[in-house]
Order: C-alpha cells, then structure tokens, then sequence
C-alpha cells in the first residue's frame, strides 16, 4: 500500500512538473515576442502585433498576427468585407485590392508586409459625399454582375487598368481580367461596363477641357 501511494504521488508530481514548465515556456516565448532592444525594432523572429496600416487613405491602428493575411485583417479586424474571400489561395481574384496602386490578392499578402505602403478597398473608391467613382457607376448602369460576389475584385482591376491605360483595347481589358474569376460567367456585361466607364471619363475629360476654356 505505501508503494502504491507512493507511485500516484509521483506520477502527480510528474504531471505538476509538466504543466508549470509548459506555462513557464509559454510565458517565456510571450514576453520573447512582446520584447524589443532598447526601443530598437523587434528581435527577429519576434513579430509586432500593433501595427498601424494606411487604408483608404486612413491610418487604422490593429492588432495583427505574425501569419495573419490582408484579407483576414480588412474584413474581420476593420470591418471591410468589400474583398471577399473566395479561393483563399490566389486564384479566383475575389479579395482583389490595390497596394500601392497595384492589384493583389490579399488573400495571399501577410498583411505585416504592407506597413509602410498605401491599401485600396472597394470601399475607398467612392467620394467622401457618397458620389459613385465612374468605374462603380458603370457596373451599376450595365448590370455588370450577377452574384455580386466577384465584383468588388473586378472593379479593382479595372480600376487599376483604366488609372494605367485610360482607353485600352479589346484585348488588352481580357488579360486584364484574366486574373479574376466570374463564376455566374458574367464577362460581357462587364466588359460593357468598362466601356461604359471609359466613355464617361472621357466625356468627363473633354467637357473639363471646354470649361477651362
């Protein structure tokens, strides 16, 4: 009997043991992570978790995690559901966004990478009055979309490619878009919209021109 207790009080020690040095690890890798060199930047590996990010041209303070992608972050930390999440691997183009004036999928951008550079949503394309962005007019006016889904990802693109090559021919508005998906197949709708969106531009342009005159 003596033995026998002795045993099960070893073997709650032994599980004590275990358990206070798992805690005393975590607490360790905690502070690893939170620490930094005299103010000095993060030690590596360590990953700040308060970053501030430049987002429809707003800095938006939020907590992130090292392996936590731009498109989790818009839509889950900053209520931006605009880019969807379709794929989630970077192929369907749904959770397109503009970085730097440039289309992503942010479903494939971590977002600690974009810190020190500039995030377009969908829902940074209209004015501060509400006023539609020509791109957003046009899609509306032509029924460029079905589901709805896909379409905040098109009309980044497009918006990308119109802001690059304001009157781009059949071809160049398909490899384009070759990087989003539709899924209702919708394309040619859509492909009036651009044209559409072109055509206000320009007439926008041109009726700029005559009043400067």
């Amino acid at each position: 009997m003596p033995e026998e207790t002795s045993k099960a009080v070893s073997r709650r020690r032994f599980i004590m043991g275990v358990i206070a040095g798992g805690a005393a690890v975590s607490a360790a890798g905690y502070l690893f992570r939170a620490s930094t060199h005299h103010g000095n930047a993060p030690l590596i590996g360590a990953g700040e978790r308060l970053i501030t990010l430049n987002v429809n041209g707003r800095q938006r303070r939020v907590d992130v995690a090292r392996q936590e992608t731009l498109a989790w972050t818009l839509r889950y930390n900053l209520g931006l559901t605009g880019a969807k999440l379709g794929c989630d691997r970077g192929e369907c183009g749904a959770c397109t966004v503009l970085i730097d004036d440039v289309p992503h999928y942010s479903c494939s951008v971590l977002t600690h990478t974009v810190r020190s550079r500039k995030v377009t949503t969908i829902e940074g394309l209209a004015a501060a009055d509400g006023t539609l962005h020509p791109v957003q007019q046009a899609m509306v006016d032509q029924h460029g979309s079905q589901c709805g889904f896909c379409t905040p990802g098109f009309m980044m693109t497009i918006k990308w490619l119109l802001a690059n090559n304001p009157d781009p021919s059949e071809d160049e508005i398909r490899d384009a878009l070759s990087s989003n998906l539709c899924r209702c197949t919708g394309y040619s709708q859509m492909y009036q919209a651009i044209r559409a969106a072109i055509d206000a531009e320009q007439k926008g342009t041109k009726q700029e021109l005559v009043e400067a005159k």
